[in-house]
């Protein structure tokens, strides 16, 4: 499942294309628009400016904005900066799950492989500026 932060993550990545004019926006703008606490909005930008997905500046004039083109950037690697959770259907595949002793005999794990190719590819192949 995603999780709110990760919905909001991609939020705060359409906002800051829609509202690209070369200059950095504050994110008391774009929590007003996205009727989204700052304070949650700075723990998300926080994650997106550790990816290098946006850059952020303070003071004056500062605020954030995106490092590339919305049509250079996945759904999927938005979703992997921000979510803490792994985003697999059953924990034995998650990244660090270890081997599972069931794996070898287990009848459903090829139908879960299977899954997990279809949402990373489906995530992975959607990219910004499609949800513009």
């Amino acid at each position: 499942m995603i999780s709110t932060k990760g919905r909001y993550a991609l939020r705060v990545m359409i906002d800051l294309a829609e509202h690209d004019d070369g200059k950095y926006i504050p994110l008391k703008d774009v929590a007003e628009r996205q009727g989204i606490s700052k304070k949650y909005l700075e723990i998300i930008v926080k994650d997106l400016v550790k990816g290098g997905l946006v850059s952020g500046a303070s003071g004056k004039g500062g605020g954030y904005k995106l490092c590339k083109k919305p049509a250079d950037y996945s759904v999927g690697e938005i979703l992997d900066q921000t979510e803490t959770a792994a985003m697999t259907a059953v924990a034995c595949l998650a990244e660090n799950a270890g081997e599972c002793p069931r794996a070898a005999g287990c009848q459903t794990l090829p139908m879960w492989e299977e899954y997990d190719r279809m949402v990373h590819d489906f995530f992975y192949g959607k990219k910004l500026s499609e949800l513009l």
